[in-house]
Formats: structure tokens, sequence, C-alpha cells
């Protein structure tokens, strides 16, 4: 049979039984440009790891261009070309750039779990910790990864649920 399929993971928005699912693309568009410094409300799990996985992609890529363009010569103290320099340039302003983004989407995470912000910064001063910040790294990685509330709670509707929840009616 000849004929075309699209697949749901190259969809930027799919729906499947009822609930809205987000892209990569929708995802990083989302976070960075609508809501930048938004911490309040709720964001589901595809929103938090895919645009955790743009700024690993995008950390990678710079340090990679960085070493490949001379930064391995730099480090072994063998001359500081400046290419290599303006890729580190790059990498450090990137995550400067993405710092807010990153807290807001990760604190709308934990929102979703109905889980308070505030267990972000103790995962954070947790880590300091020998040993202690290693299981609760271990820990904040599976909170991530379970499933958000169903229905709405405390911070907000269900994002999963798209304009399908309870305030479409009131």
């Amino acid at each position: 049979m000849i004929g075309y399929h699209r697949s749901p993971r190259l969809c930027p928005t799919i729906i499947q039984k009822g609930t809205v699912i987000m892209g990569f693309k929708e995802a990083i568009r989302t976070v960075v440009k609508d809501k930048y410094a938004t911490f309040k409300g709720r964001a589901p799990r595809s929103e938090f790891w895919y645009f955790m996985l743009f700024v690993t992609l995008v950390g990678i890529a710079l340090v990679a261009l960085a070493f490949a363009t001379g930064g391995i010569d730099m480090m072994e103290g063998r001359g500081t070309p400046a290419l290599p320099m303006i890729f580190f340039g790059l990498y450090g302003l990137f995550y400067l750039a993405v710092l807010i983004p990153t807290i807001a989407v990760t604190v709308r995470r934990l929102h979703d779990r109905n889980m308070s912000g505030w267990w972000y910064l103790g995962m954070i001063v947790a880590s300091f910790i020998p040993f202690i910040g290693f299981i609760a790294s271990i820990a904040f990685i599976v909170i991530m990864a379970l499933k958000g509330t169903v229905g709405d709670n405390k911070y907000g509707p269900d994002p999963l649920l798209g304009g399908a929840n309870s305030d479409v009616f009131a």
C-alpha cells in the first residue's frame, strides 16, 4: 500500500485521546518566547524534556565547535586562538540566556506534579552535600519524569487537556 504516514513524533502538536502533546519546536517556542520568565502555571513533560534536550544539544554543539577550532590547543597551553574563545563565549552567553527559562520551566514542571517550586531550591541546596546530592539528583530526575497531576490542581488547569477542562464551561 502506497501512502503517506505522518509520524506523531514529527507533528508539532498532536491530539491523542483528548490530550495535547507538545512537539520539539513548539516546546522550545513556548519556553523561550511565550513563557520566558513565567513561573505560574504548569508544564507538561514534553515541554520540559524537549527544552532540556534543546539546551543540551546546543551546549554540546558549541563546545564541540570550540574544541574543533583549536580549543584543545588552548586547553593545553599552546596559545589562545580567537575562534575557540568566541565559541566558548557563545556557550557562556547561551547558558546565561536560558538560565531564567530553565528555572521557570522546571518550576512549572514541579507545579504539574502539584509540588511547590521551592522544591527546586531544595534540590540545588541538597546537591552540594556529598552523596546526598547524588541521591537528590536522581530523585529529582525521577520526579521530573513522572506524569503530572490529572485534571486541575492548585497551580492551574491540566496542560494536557488543552481547552477541554472545566474552565471552558464556567
